[in-house]
């Protein structure tokens, strides 16, 4: 059954709703990609945001679900390259958001599930449907649907998910962006060549 979920920073500053969410409108995963890892340690929070293996849970679906209802204007994003995902977080607290596309034409955003506390979360989201770049994890996950990439089936669920999303215009109702503009909400902060290999270096990526 869909149902909403509250979602806030740590501090509390932040607060909002994704609103009618279930395992239909969306992919319920554990991220181990070494840019995910980097994003927590760029933030300082690799230990609450990242499981034992170097991890974070994340869920995908349609930006237009998530409604901030509190303290818009503490969130911003960092690229860690120029070409790379939008990484969202509360300034206030360094508590990650979620990630999203540069654009807001496709209408995606991985929401980190550090984020959404709620006693019934897992049964709302449904199982783990995939544990995605295991080659950079840190040890052996050891869990079913362990993968070195992301699967095709995967791909063509989100891409299904991100066509639908389209149609409903949810690309016009993102959060992330202004509605008017099209533009990011917050100037995104792009690191240096030098900040990403430090950050590599410090989650032991390099």
């Amino acid at each position: 059954m869909p149902a909403d979920l509250p979602v806030r920073c740590s501090c509390g500053a932040l607060r909002g709703v994704a609103r009618g969410v279930s395992g239909d409108c969306g992919n319920h995963i554990v991220c181990y990609c070494d840019d995910c890892q980097s994003f927590a340690h760029f933030l300082e929070r690799a230990e609450e945001t990242l499981d034992a293996h170097g991890g974070t849970e994340i869920f995908q679906t349609s930006p237009a679900r998530l409604e901030i209802t509190a303290g818009a204007d503490r969130l911003a994003c960092m690229r860690l390259t120029h070409k790379g995902l939008l990484r969202w977080y509360a300034a206030c607290c360094r508590t990650p958001i979620g990630n999203t596309l540069a654009s807001r034409q496709v209408p995606f955003v991985g929401l980190v599930l550090g984020c959404v506390d709620h006693a019934s979360r897992d049964e709302v989201l449904g199982p783990i449907r995939a544990r995605l770049y295991t080659r950079f994890a840190m040890g052996d996950p050891g869990q079913a649907g362990a993968s070195e990439r992301v699967p095709l089936a995967l791909i063509l669920r989100l891409l299904w998910l991100g066509l639908v999303a389209r149609l409903r215009g949810d690309h016009r109702r993102s959060p992330f962006f202004d509605r008017t503009t099209g533009a990011p909400i917050a100037t995104p902060r792009v690191l240096s060549a030098s900040e990403f290999a430090a950050l590599r270096a410090k989650g032991g990526l390099v």
